[in-house]
């Protein structure tokens, strides 16, 4: 079993990374803010999933452990296959997966590409219990400013990018912005824009 893998990156797609180990390339599934984030020549640790099939040997990469935890839980689900969990995963993080299966909400679910109804609402029940938030690994957000990340987020998901890219992007932008900043939704949209890239800009849900 390949648990981990801790590589050069040698080329990336926006679902896919190759990891030059050991002068051997490792074509690696990821969300879709792993692939966006990785760039060409720089190390990068991924924790794995090897996925056995009879035809294929598919590898499932993930920047934190949380991730790889919640995607052996999805797939776990009646109908979620291995392509499907990692939507899931590149559009939501698993804080926001952990609130809506304790919620019962399984809209989020039905928003990602390849989850139908059925699907979702088997997710929840499927779930319940098993999944918790984790909390955020990045830098604080000041007491006061998670409305204003929630409207930055929300423009960049009606701009075309997924959910768990806004929330994260727009939560490290308000935690870095200084109070002053903080006041101009579209400040700090702009902000979170350039810290994006124009290269992403077109990347739709789904």
């Amino acid at each position: 079993m390949i648990s981990s893998l801790h590589g050069v990156v040698l080329h990336t797609t926006p679902d896919q990374v190759v990891l030059d180990v050991g002068g051997v390339g490792f074509a690696v599934a990821v969300p879709g803010d792993v692939a966006h984030t990785a760039s060409v020549g720089e190390r990068l640790l991924l924790h794995t999933s090897l996925i056995v099939r009879e035809d294929a040997l598919s590898l499932f990469g993930f920047a934190d452990r949380s991730e790889l935890e919640v995607f052996g839980l999805l797939i776990s689900v009646t109908g979620v296959g291995p392509k499907s969990a990692l939507g899931v995963l590149s559009h939501l993080t698993v804080d926001q997966i952990a609130e809506a299966v304790t919620a019962e909400d399984d809209a989020p679910f039905r928003r990602v590409s390849g989850i139908g109804p059925k699907t979702a609402k088997l997710i929840v029940l499927q779930l319940a219990g098993k999944v918790r938030s984790v909390g955020t690994a990045s830098k604080p957000v000041v007491a006061g400013s998670a409305d204003i990340a929630t409207q930055v987020a929300a423009a960049l998901v009606g701009l075309g990018w997924s959910e768990k890219v806004a929330t994260e992007a727009a939560t490290q932008t308000v935690a870095d912005a200084t109070e002053a900043e903080r006041v101009s939704v579209a400040a700090l949209l702009r902000r979170t824009l350039a810290l994006l890239g124009p290269a992403q800009g077109g990347q739709k849900r789904g």
